[in-house]
């Protein structure tokens, strides 16, 4: 490590943000990070807390075997829908420093990686795929050694936060409700399973004796953890960016942001962390063409756009990602006005997903074909609406509500018959009544011939009820009453379309060129480099990786790094 002058700007502390800074620290950069908001993690930290990485380390150490030639067949084979989306220069730049990138984190101290066991790639048929070894998550860490940074930190409430994967994927992401009475542990298991009602901003202090930080808010503590250590950074929350300052001769120089008791300038090489634009409606309109109807976000309040705008502001250019392929999640509005919740219920059994005419159109446990199929340009089908019966409601509930429990006033719609149902939805109910028994003829044998529910090794691991047979994402629908309601396309934090960035995490302008100063890691930049292939774990591990090339860049250092540096 070696102290120089070149001051780092980081906007934004999500995990991203945080590596970026990490990285720079240790190579003797001073390192300023704003947040606009007053806790640190972003997006990531409501996660999974997946990182995909094809031919990683951690894989090769427990005997799995990859390459990256098989993870760059993989890529391109997904990405194909729309080959122009995808750059080449950063998709190889990507996966080649990937598994780099990944070990020197661990090297440093940042994170203890371990596989997330037995969980596939999305695309089980795409060329290269691979059966297990790709994701990635943190090991357990106690929150303890944040110190008061631990009330500082968000904690998703969208996983189970203290169970491992492998705890997960025996139990389901929800306990069925017959279960779930054995004992009071395993009711309070069950509920902790269903943490999936959010306005945006979970709160992180709760703190007990005993706190094992896992899925994605265990991954931005290890990150966080490691970066306190490092005297030469500053963290400021609640200081949202406001302006990029630039030279008479365009180059970015530093950033306004607004504090508590009012303005303040700060000078050096900037770093665009910001995450995503999921809650600006008009870029959600540009960028997906959905109204405020049809989109939501479970992603946190502060994801506005902020760093896509400030790109912009000194001639940055956007680039677009079809939004057919935009990761997105079925989900709801909460009720009393408490926002937007989702859960693994759609992918449950007993559930399946029509249009307004009553018929279904895509694999409704598989939110990829969802977003496709609901999307497509040439055949849309929204709204679209999540029909289900009392079987459900028993086994699983719905987000918050546990199995049994009486859903909030306002959310649901409940009738008697299917054909009521769908007149009180405004849905074809005669079409519906007509949907529902041909699913049920297939559902009971366990198999879906006309859309492949039930077929995904993925969907099956992180979404099914491990408990029910044949199939844990297929049961009929045919106990009443029966329930309801429109769904709308929730945000997660990763929106695709975004900043353009090289294969090195430079901002460029509309022209191709650089704009110098300015640098952009994370879900702000666009994910140019998988184009309209997207799997779970591609915007970590495509973050991480940046990261750890823009902080190698602004320390100097142009060959390979190590944690002795």
């Amino acid at each position: 490590m070696r102290d120089h002058d070149r001051h780092v700007i980081v906007v934004g502390a999500g995990l991203s943000g945080l590596a970026t800074a990490l990285g720079s620290a240790l190579r003797g950069c001073p390192v300023t990070v704003f947040e606009a908001a007053d806790l640190v993690g972003g997006a990531a930290a409501y996660s999974g807390g997946q990182v995909w990485v094809g031919g990683n380390h951690v894989a090769e150490r427990e005997g799995i075997e990859d390459s990256l030639e098989l993870a760059e067949r993989y890529v391109r084979d997904i990405a194909h829908a729309a080959p122009e989306a995808l750059d080449e220069r950063a998709m190889r730049r990507w996966l080649t420093e990937s598994p780099k990138a990944v070990r020197y984190w661990e090297e440093v101290g940042a994170i203890r990686w371990a596989v997330i066991p037995g969980l596939a790639d999305y695309h089980a048929e795409a060329d290269g795929a691979l059966g297990a070894g790709r994701y990635l998550t943190n090991e357990v860490i106690d929150g303890s050694v944040l110190g008061e940074w631990r009330r500082r930190i968000r904690v998703s409430p969208y996983f189970p936060v203290g169970t491992t994967y492998g705890e997960m994927f025996v139990e389901g992401r929800r306990v069925s409700g017959s279960d779930a009475d054995d004992t009071a542990a395993r009711g309070d298991q069950a509920q902790a399973f269903g943490l999936t009602r959010s306005d945006g901003e979970a709160d992180g202090r709760q703190v007990g004796a005993a706190d094992p930080l896992t899925f994605g808010t265990g991954v931005v503590a290890s990150f966080l953890a490691r970066l306190l250590k490092e005297e030469s950074v500053t963290i400021r929350t609640s200081h949202p960016v406001t302006e990029l300052l630039t030279d008479d001769a365009g180059r970015v120089v530093g950033v306004r942001a607004q504090g508590a008791d009012g303005p303040v300038e700060a000078y050096g090489d900037v770093v665009l962390a910001t995450s995503t634009y999921d809650w600006d409606p008009e870029l959600v309109r540009d960028l997906l063409g959905l109204e405020p109807e049809d989109f939501g976000s479970i992603a946190p309040r502060s994801l506005r756009g902020d760093g896509l705008k400030l790109a912009r502001s000194v001639g940055g250019d956007v680039a677009r990602i079809p939004a057919t392929s935009v990761p997105m999640l079925p989900g709801w509005e909460a009720g009393d006005g408490a926002g937007f919740a989702y859960g693994p219920e759609f992918a449950k059994p007993h559930t399946f997903i029509v249009d307004r005419s009553g018929r279904r159109f895509c694999n409704d446990s598989y939110w990829v074909d969802i977003v496709a199929k609901a999307l497509d340009p040439d055949d849309r089908h929204l709204p679209f609406y999540l029909i289900w019966d009392e079987q459900h409601r028993r086994k699983y509930g719905l987000g918050t509500v546990p199995p049994g429990g009486e859903y909030p006033p306002g959310v649901v719609t409940s009738a008697q018959s299917l054909r009521e149902l769908g007149a009180a939805l405004g849905i074809d109910g005669e079409r519906l009544e007509r949907t529902a028994a041909r699913f049920n003829e297939h559902a009971e044998r366990g198999d879906d011939p006309d859309f492949g529910r039930g077929s995904l090794d993925y969907v099956l691991r992180f979404y099914g009820d491990p408990r029910h047979r044949p199939n844990p994402v297929l049961g009929t629908v045919t106990e009443a009453p029966f329930h309801g309601m429109r769904l709308r396309f929730l945000g997660t934090g990763i929106g695709s379309s975004g900043i353009r960035t090289d294969e090195d995490g430079h901002v460029l302008n509309a022209s191709g060129e650089r704009v110098p100063g300015l640098y952009a890691v994370g879900s702000c930049a666009a994910l140019t480099s998988s184009g309209s292939g997207y799997n779970s774990g591609f915007a970590l591990g495509r973050g991480l990786t940046t990261a750890y090339l823009v902080s190698r860049e602004l320390g100097g250092r142009s060959g390979e790094t190590t944690a002795g540096d």
